[in-house]
């Protein structure tokens, strides 16, 4: 019994108090009351307008220490109005749902505007980042998103409906992501350039049907044709065709 007693009154290994004979435990976990995972695939408001927030891409970072392996992540977030305002947020921390939550917020600090035509951009433009290469084209209204998940998630965030796109380049989300952005950043409408360059824009008049003057007809007033050798000369007038006489009955 004595035994029993003394084994039943040290701290049990693996507990809360000892971390199973190998130094101190890992102490209590951390709140996740404000989990950032809803945000990731909803949005949230701000300043009245909803924010989307998008993850593109996650990465996992190993540490080798003594007695094993630190892991740590990073989040590449594309955050947007989807108005022509996005911003890209890469954030990094021990765990996926810390990761995300602050490269959302650098994303919603780093927004910028963009200039959009109706549900396109206004011209086609090559954009480059790093080693990245990408290609934006307008398309016709209905055409869709015809990208990647790297250059769909920033041009969705901004607003884009129809567009067209092709990566070039390398395929590293981080350098795809920053060379969409660079490009939509350099897009300029018609009215900032004219008004750059102090020129004034210049609305076309719609021809109006009133007080037109009638149309000429073609064969009006215009002279016979030559005639040649043994032809006789043929005019353009209009002439009634021969009568034709019935034909005789037969009996």
């Amino acid at each position: 019994m004595a035994d029993l007693n003394k084994t039943s009154s040290g701290p049990s290994r693996g507990g809360s108090g000892g971390g199973g004979g190998r130094g101190p435990g890992r102490g209590p976990r951390r709140n996740r009351s404000n989990s950032p995972e809803g945000d990731a695939s909803g949005g949230s408001a701000e300043g009245g307008k909803e924010l989307s927030e998008k993850v593109v891409f996650i990465n996992r970072s190993a540490k080798v220490v003594k007695g094993g392996r630190r892991f740590s992540f990073s989040a590449l977030v594309v955050a947007g109005d989807k108005q022509g305002k996005v911003g890209v947020g890469l954030g990094k921390a021990v765990e996926v749902s810390e990761a995300i939550r602050k490269g959302g917020d650098m994303a919603k600090q780093q927004m910028v505007s963009v200039s959009l035509k109706d549900s396109t951009i206004p011209h086609e433009i090559l954009c480059e980042y790093g080693g990245a290469k990408v290609i934006l084209r307008p398309a016709s209204p209905g055409t869709g998103i015809i990208a990647g998940p790297s250059v769909r998630a920033v041009v969705e965030s901004a607003g884009v409906k129809d567009i067209l796109s092709k990566s070039l380049g390398s395929n590293n989300p981080s350098n795809v992501v920053k060379a969409t952005l660079a490009g939509l950043q350099k897009l300029r409408l018609r009215e900032d350039i004219y008004r750059g360059r102090g020129i004034e824009i210049k609305k076309k008049a719609t021809p109006s049907l009133a007080g037109a003057a009638p149309i000429a007809t073609a064969n009006a007033g215009a002279a016979p044709l030559p005639a040649k050798a043994g032809v006789p000369a043929v005019t353009t007038t209009a002439e009634a065709p021969p009568a034709v006489a019935p034909a005789p009955a037969n009996n």
